[in-house]
């Protein structure tokens, strides 16, 4: 049973309060929006607004103080008006100070100052559990607005911080609609535990476990989980925050190991209220074909003859289709003088590049925020998006070994047969193993509904000036049900057919109570934050199967009615499991003068996950930061307008490892029985599963971060440099026990260490302001180097290769020395004269086994980078975005299973092969001729718009017509379909890095869309 933590006692938080700092914050909150209305309005204003340098400024916002009436300039920087002599306009402008002009004869002369309003490093940025202009913040931190990820088509929030914030690395399972994703920051800091960042969504801390359904193997394979924040419509998003080192993240404490990722949601703005329509119709092919033998090819190779089957098929053709999605969006939002409002509703549907995938989401979403009481003392804020996503899948698990997987039979299957035979029916290749890949998805359907509500509701209640006090409360809770059936079939995969119902729900619970405390004493300003979390996760799983039902088109479907025929193989079985963290908090921040910065935080976390004897874990971090800018030294550069230096040290902590691992485990089973009667019947005996480890606590990740943030010519040319060292200590391990244990295996903390290290910048410069062009152009890029020191066993295996004959065979190991998941195998030399593959002898002894593998260089890139670009000329918008990466290696797995000796058994082969000489009697063997580089560049996304104004229509502001394309070109020397992939291949639960298996390929989709402003 889970060790259940008791609940706090809430009338004991209020007193509780740890204390810590948010730095005043200067929000310019512009004029208000109860302005007296003149009596009489009888002029017509015209004028000009300048910059600094004379020249004329398009889309001013010119706005008449006492009445509120507004316009905005036109492209000569001219404004029309009506007003009184005598009252005044404010004039605005992106980047300069706004200004105030009273009103003395009909024609008005503006010219704005060079002050900006706010340059980068002044933006408000949030932390955890509150905000902090970025000048103040003494964290390595990363902010993206919407502006920075408008253009594509992304499903998931993940994806669009694709290239954007250095050392944030997205790696996709599985090229499916709403397939999962793999992000890392900073490198790979575990080798059970993953490495998925916490992702917060409006203040409530997400559960990385799946949310839907898990995949049934009906023979085969289990298809790879899908993403759990596909539920978020991405048009709804108005920032994304990265909290990478220690000090951001420690106020997370046990959950913060791998960085926090900080998602915060619309809401209504100020000036009028805005419907906004979004839509866009996206046109999807395959990224890439496999260079396979053609038909022709196939039959000139010196076959033998019985392989020839007369036809010429393209399979990659049969089973790939020009896919359309579709996508829209329509949202409300206004803004008080007491509150806000956002309001969303949107619909997506994406047919998937493979026949019969598909993914369809409906989301809705409502945020309010209300004040009350005198002078706004209470204020109400409500959260609440609710999502149903029906999804269609395919039969391609990961785990089905060299067989039962679409792609890899459409990619293996012979060129010269055709898919259907003389009687219109698909074509049988009569063989093991192998099947008609449009056959096997002709008898194979696979459906998912999933239907998720996230809510919370956030009051704030002001008690003295400066001290407010914040209760959280929030819900996230989801409903799946999984119908998998493979109808009886002539394969032998399953031929009485099967049918699996997996059903899950699953409920997480939040609730918190903090108090803040801002404090300015002449040039000392505090803040300080003490609080106190809850957080309950529960999750019940239920399935059932039945097999031996009626061939497809005949009686009712077992979806319908599973009870109709067929005979039960999976009795009404279920899982349900339980855990809660409890949590103290505080943090404290200080600068002095603006210029001289502390911060200092402590996080306790009790999990119900770990032992007896570590309930609980602590989290400490420091920072500090120095504004050299300010000093008199620099005060009055040309050159220099921001610079800051920054220094940080913290740990945070790793929990994500299976419930109830720290208990004993026992059942009942015949080989542990024995006779207790003179009947001889053999009662059960107790067997013992699992060691008990009471000691078993979190994984603890040391990290030192060292950040110089600049800005400088006018601040053209702004960005960050960081240093960072980052340790992953007390892994979590299930290793050998130590001898007289009751079971071989045990769990617990090792001695092993992961390091990882690197530089990470970030550039921007603004090439080109003008009242007619714009151009910002911004570079990031993160270096890693991985190493793994102290693990108390020789070596860890993981990533576990598919193929004919390679059972058991794995290409990950962990061992001392060596980057987190290198590469174990055989070292392939070239062809000899007769064709045969040539390995490295390593032990000399003239023949190749075990003793010759080598360790090869490992799945992480060393470098990656992104270059993102933003343009405007008058009306016309054009942005485009580079990724890539460096120093990174694959297993070509896929490649592994279309060898050479294909040629010899009635299956096709990679051309290259083919090419190379090399003879069909080779028997396929891990080695590094299937090991390839994965460094790439890519052109991610690029985005042409323009803009039409419609000042003529009273009812419709603008409309924003664009045309999109993603992963338009790819430059690589990888010859799968992507370099940017990874599928989960773990052994025992250790994960697996960089292995390629006929994965779902990725799409390349161009995509024409239009945004109305009403």
């Amino acid at each position: 049973m889970y060790h259940k933590i008791n609940f706090f006692k809430f009338k004991k938080l209020i007193p509780i309060a740890l204390i810590f700092l948010v730095a005043n914050q200067a929000h310019a909150e512009g004029f208000s929006a109860n302005y007296s209305v003149s009596s009489k309005v009888n002029e017509t204003i015209t004028g000009t607004v300048t910059d600094q340098d004379g020249s004329t400024v398009e889309g001013a916002k010119v706005t008449v103080v006492e009445t509120g009436a507004t316009t905005t300039t036109d492209a000569l920087g001219n404004f029309s008006i009506s007003a009184n002599i005598g009252q005044t306009l404010s004039i605005s402008y992106d980047g300069y100070a706004t200004q105030t002009v009273k009103i003395s004869s009909t024609s008005v002369s503006v010219n704005l100052k060079s002050k900006k309003e706010a340059t980068s490093i002044e933006e408000v940025t949030l932390v955890g559990y509150g905000s902090q202009k970025k000048s103040d913040l003494t964290g390595a931190i990363s902010q993206l607005k919407a502006e920075n990820f408008k253009e594509g088509m992304n499903v998931s929030v993940d994806n669009l911080m694709q290239g954007k914030v250095a050392g944030v690395r997205i790696v996709q399972t599985s090229g499916e609609p709403g397939a999962g994703v793999n992000v890392s920051i900073r490198g790979i800091g575990s080798i059970r535990s993953g490495s998925t960042p916490l992702f917060v969504v409006d203040g409530v801390p997400l559960n990385n476990d799946p949310v839907s359904a898990s995949s049934p193997n009906v023979g085969l394979g289990n298809t790879t989980a899908k993403n759990p924040l596909n539920f978020l419509n991405t048009s709804d998003i108005e920032s994304i925050t990265v909290l990478k080192d220690a000090s951001a993240a420690a106020i997370y404490g046990a959950r913060g190991s791998n960085g926090v990722v900080l998602v915060t949601t619309k809401r209504g703005k100020k000036g009028e209220p805005m419907f906004t329509y979004d839509t866009y119709l996206g046109f999807s092919s395959v990224i890439k074909k496999l260079d396979l033998l053609t038909a022709d090819e196939y039959r000139s190779a010196g076959i033998d003859k019985l392989y020839d089957h007369g036809g010429n098929t393209d399979w990659q053709d049969e089973i790939y289709r020009n896919a359309v999605s579709s996508n829209h969006s329509v949202s409300f939002s206004k803004a008080t003088e007491t509150g806000s409002y956002f309001a969303s509703l949107s619909h997506m549907d994406q047919d998937g590049i493979v026949l019969n995938s598909s993914f369809k989401r409906t989301t809705a979403r409502i945020n309010a925020e209300e004040s009350f009481l005198d002078n706004k003392r209470l204020k109400i804020k409500v959260n609440l998006t609710a999502s149903d996503i029906r999804e269609t899948g395919i039969p391609n698990g990961g785990n089905a070994g060299s067989d039962g997987q679409l792609i890899i039979h459409a990619l293996m299957a012979n060129p010269t047969r055709s898919v259907y035979d003389e009687n219109g029916n698909y074509t049988n290749f009569n063989m093991n193993a192998h099947y008609n890949p449009l056959y096997l998805l002709s008898v194979y359907k696979d459906k998912t509904n999933t239907f998720r509500v996230l809510g919370n509701t956030e009051a704030t209640l002001r008690i003295l000036p400066g001290l407010n006090y914040k209760f959280n409360l929030g819900i996230d809770k989801t409903m799946s049900e999984r119908n998998t059936t493979m109808f009886p079939n002539i394969t032998d995969r399953t031929p009485k057919g099967a049918y699996v119902q997996a059903n899950l729900d699953s409920y997480n619970v939040l609730l918190e109570h903090y108090l803040t405390y801002d404090l300015s004493l002449n040039k000392h300003n505090f803040s300080l934050l003490g609080g106190f979390s809850y957080q309950k996760f529960k999750n019940n799983a239920t399935y059932f199967g039945v097999r031996n039902f009626g061939d497809q088109g005949s009686g009712i479907p077992p979806e319908i009615n599973p009870g109709y025929s067929g005979e039960a193989f999976i009795p009404g079985a279920g899982t349900s499991q339980e855990n809660e963290l409890q949590s103290y908090f505080g943090r404290v921040n200080y600068n002095f003068d603006k210029k001289y910065f502390l911060t200092a935080s402590l996080r306790a976390d009790g999990s119900t996950r770990f032992g007896d004897n570590n309930k609980y874990g602590y989290f400490p971090s420091a920072a500090v930061g120095w504004t050299i800018s300010k000093e008199n030294f620099l005060r009055d550069s040309q050159i220099i307008n921001e610079l800051k230096l920054r220094g940080s040290w913290g740990q945070t902590g790793n929990q994500e490892v299976p419930n109830k691992i720290t208990k004993a485990s026992y059942s009942l089973a015949q080989s542990a029985g024995y006779y207790l009667y003179d009947n001889l019947n053999l009662i059960n005996g107790v067997l013992i599963n699992r060691t008990a480890y009471p000691d078993l606590k979190w994984e603890t990740v040391e990290q030192s971060n060292v950040g110089l943030d600049f800005s400088l010519l006018k601040n053209k040319l702004y960005g960050s440099l960081e240093y960072y060292h980052k340790s992953t200590k007390d892994a979590i391990l299930n290793i050998p026990s130590p001898v007289l244990s009751p079971t071989t295996m045990i769990w617990k903390n090792s001695d092993g260490t992961i390091v990882n290290k690197g530089i990470e910048f970030s550039l921007g410069y603004e090439v080109i302001k003008n009242e007619n062009f714009t151009w910002n152009l911004d570079v990031n890029g993160a270096t890693v180097n991985n190493k793994i020191t102290g693990l108390p066993v020789s070596e860890i295996y993981s990533g576990e290769v598919s193929g004919p004959g390679l059972s058991g065979v794995t290409a990950n190991i962990y061992k001392n020395g060596y980057e987190a998941g290198s590469f174990y195998m055989l070292n392939y030399l070239g062809v000899d004269a007769n064709g045969k593959y040539i390995y490295e002898d390593v032990d000399g002894d003239g023949t190749i086994g075990q003793k010759d593998k080598k360790i090869f260089e490992g799945p992480i890139p060393n470098f990656t980078f992104g270059i993102n670009s933003y343009m405007k000329y008058k009306k016309f918008d054009f942005a485009f975005s580079f990724i890539g990466q460096t120093g990174g290696y694959l297993v070509n797995n896929t490649a592994l299973d279309l060898n050479i000796n294909n040629l010899a058994s009635d299956r096709n082969v990679l051309k290259n092969f083919y090419e190379s000489g090399a003879s069909p009697t080779n028997q396929p063997q891990l080695s590094s001729l299937y090991l390839e580089k994965s460094d790439f560049i890519r052109l991610n996304n690029v985005r042409l718009g323009y803009t039409f104004d419609m000042n003529q229509l009273k009812f419709l502001k603008s409309i924003n017509l664009y045309v999109s394309a993603q992963n338009l070109f790819t430059i690589t020397h990888y010859s799968g379909y992507d370099p940017l992939v990874d599928t989960s291949k773990q052994v025992g639960g250790n994960q697996s890095l960089g292995i390629d298996y006929t994965t779902y390929p990725s799409a390349k989709t161009f995509i024409l869309g239009a945004t109305v402003k009403f």
